[in-house]
């Protein structure tokens, strides 16, 4: 504490850990559920630790420590080392010419991944992702075909695809820009009832 009696910030904020529990458990090669018995925490407990829906007290974060045969201390200095703030350019690299790859919005292995795709588009190549994605038409049109649907975007329309949902897309007017994010794929995204493993 400071002389006006105001504690340090870091002593406030709630202890973001999630990613570093996450990759040690998988590390000792862990199911939820065995570091729930070893803990005494609650399997959808320390599944919301691992997704940053819940923060740990320190009294939580020393039991999920010795579960996991580390330390607190080790836990926050990963966390801490896996916070990460990039920004990616546009005049880096220009917009791509039609008929080029995507151009990638997020750099890194991250739980979030986004792209933006300009002008045509193959038609015929279908997806299915295994976790959540939205389609945001920033410039043009496009069709998105989905379960046997067809949607059809204008500029400024959004399409949200649950995970598991096959589809196709195509461009439908010149210039067409459309920003594609997604949860990565080797993010488990298990619904609020079903505990990630």
């Amino acid at each position: 504490m400071d002389a006006t009696g105001a504690k340090d910030p870091k002593e406030t904020e709630p202890l973001r850990v999630g990613a570093a529990v996450r990759r040690r458990r998988r590390a000792l090669d862990l199911t939820l559920a065995a570091v729930a018995a070893r803990s005494g925490l609650s399997v959808p407990f320390l599944s919301q630790v691992e997704n940053e829906r819940a923060r740990p007290s320190m009294r939580s974060l020393q039991r999920v420590a010795d579960a996991l045969e580390t330390t607190p201390a080790r836990l926050l200095a990963a966390s801490d080392a896996a916070r990460t703030i990039n920004v990616v350019r546009a005049a880096a690299e220009g917009p791509p010419a039609p008929g080029t790859r995507p151009r990638r919005l997020v750099r890194g292995h991250h739980q979030l991944q986004a792209l933006e795709f300009t002008g045509e588009h193959d038609p015929g190549r279908e997806f299915q992702h295994r976790n959540d994605e939205m389609m945001y038409v920033a410039d043009g049109a496009a069709e998105v075909e989905a379960e046997g649907r067809a949607y059809r975007l204008a500029r400024g329309d959004t399409l949200f695809l649950s995970g598991g949902v096959r589809h196709r897309w195509r461009a439908t007017a010149p210039d067409t820009r459309i920003l594609v994010v997604t949860v990565a794929d080797h993010i488990d995204d298990a619904g609020p009832e079903e505990p990630r493993r």
